[in-house]
């Protein structure tokens, strides 16, 4: 199968439809958090205590993921798991309770971290076909969605309208965008285009010291880029508030600096990485951001900040696809174990950074917290060197 091929060039689209939906439901709720607090009642401490349901809902149903998709496949997980994302939503506005809204959250959050690895695997199919790098503009993709769904959020919060119609609204929404992608996705088995491209697979070894090695590094360079952008979107408001004196409207910016830049990097990524390699851009990219937010933090003001978290999030931008498609290709593991693996250690990140930045955050400032930030960048630049290099093309 050629790129001229209709087929693949549906899937892609397919796949990217599944990336845009995934990004937009959960991000359709965010904007709603101030009044789902006030209609529960409840302290800052209680109501941050049930949003942390979300990540531990990940983390435990996150190494299912593999399983899942070589029972049903990563097409249907993907599509489905999205229509059963925002049925799971529609419980929201129906919680009494702190301790109810956390239960949804968490089966959020596990669905979540299932549909996640899924779209990645069947990306990856489309990816193997086409022969070159795709991967990162499906990330690019994915915070487009998130994009959308802040902006949907924050308009049905501005027009008063009630949570239940709202995410009734988006429930329909992405369900019916996730049900008729899936027609398009790809068919047959989940190694199929693996098996095309190298007929002669080495043997299934399973978890030599080798791959465990190599998995361990690999959750490593994820947990950094996580780490990297937990950065913009938990403190970079905070930074510049309480270091930089900044207004409420300017602090805001720290986060759309960092997320605009990675999404940018992400949709650039590909030719990039098709003509450079992903180990070299990843590295580079580890270097721009230790060297960037080192700068704003050596320089503290508004526009080094800005630049600083920019330059971070450009740096970071395809390092996490760049660690899913090399735990992808390990050899010797059953289709979607080493992408799971990874996938979960990535949640990990998101989960491990807040506290061990707001312990250190508290010990010393934010601005040394922040310092978490340039050591990421440098554990990614002497990391990335385990990454594979070239994409793998078809034959």
């Amino acid at each position: 199968m050629t790129l001229l091929d209709a087929p693949p060039r549906k899937a892609r689209a397919a796949v990217a439809a599944l990336f845009l939906t995934n990004g937009a439901v959960f991000f359709n709720i965010v904007p709603r958090y101030p009044q789902i607090k006030a209609d529960l009642g409840v302290s800052n401490a209680v109501f941050g205590t049930s949003l942390a349901a979300y990540p531990v809902g990940a983390l435990l149903a996150g190494l299912l993921a593999g399983a899942a998709i070589r029972w049903l496949g990563s097409a249907r997980v993907a599509s489905y798991g999205i229509v059963l994302t925002t049925i799971a939503t529609l419980a929201i506005p129906f919680t009494p309770h702190w301790v109810a809204f956390a239960g949804a959250l968490f089966l959020i959050g596990a669905l979540d971290s299932v549909v996640d690895v899924a779209q990645n695997a069947h990306g990856l199919r489309v990816q193997r076909l086409y022969g070159r790098s795709i991967l990162n503009s499906l990330h690019g993709v994915w915070s487009i969605g998130a994009v959308l769904g802040g902006l949907m959020g924050a308009a049905a919060a501005g027009l008063k309208l009630p949570l239940g119609v709202h995410l009734a609204i988006s429930a329909v929404l992405f369900s019916g965008i996730a049900l008729i992608a899936y027609r398009y996705l790809l068919t047959g088995p989940e190694d199929a285009e693996r098996t095309a491209a190298a007929p002669e697979s080495p043997p299934r070894r399973f978890f030599t010291g080798a791959i465990v090695r190599m998995l361990a590094a690999l959750g490593v360079l994820a947990a950094a880029g996580a780490l990297v952008e937990d950065a913009g979107a938990s403190w970079g408001a905070l930074f510049f508030t309480e270091d930089l004196l900044a207004g409420a409207a300017t602090a805001g910016l720290a986060v759309v600096a960092m997320q605009g830049a990675m999404t940018v990097g992400r949709l650039l990524g590909d030719r990039v990485v098709d003509r450079f390699g992903q180990r070299t851009v990843v590295r580079a990219g580890g270097a721009l951001a230790a060297v960037g937010m080192g700068l704003a933090l050596a320089l503290p003001s508004v526009p080094t900040a800005l630049a600083g978290f920019a330059l971070a999030g450009l740096g970071v931008a395809t390092l996490v696809p760049a660690a899913m498609h090399t735990a992808d290709e390990l050899p010797g593991l059953p289709p979607g174990t080493g992408l799971t693996i990874v996938s979960w250690l990535l949640r990990g990140g998101f989960l491990l950074s807040p506290p061990l930045v707001g312990l250190i955050a508290d010990q010393t400032s934010l601005r040394v917290g922040l310092l978490s930030v340039v050591l990421a960048g440098a554990v990614t630049f002497v990391l990335g060197r385990v990454l594979v290099n070239q994409h793998q093309t078809r034959h």
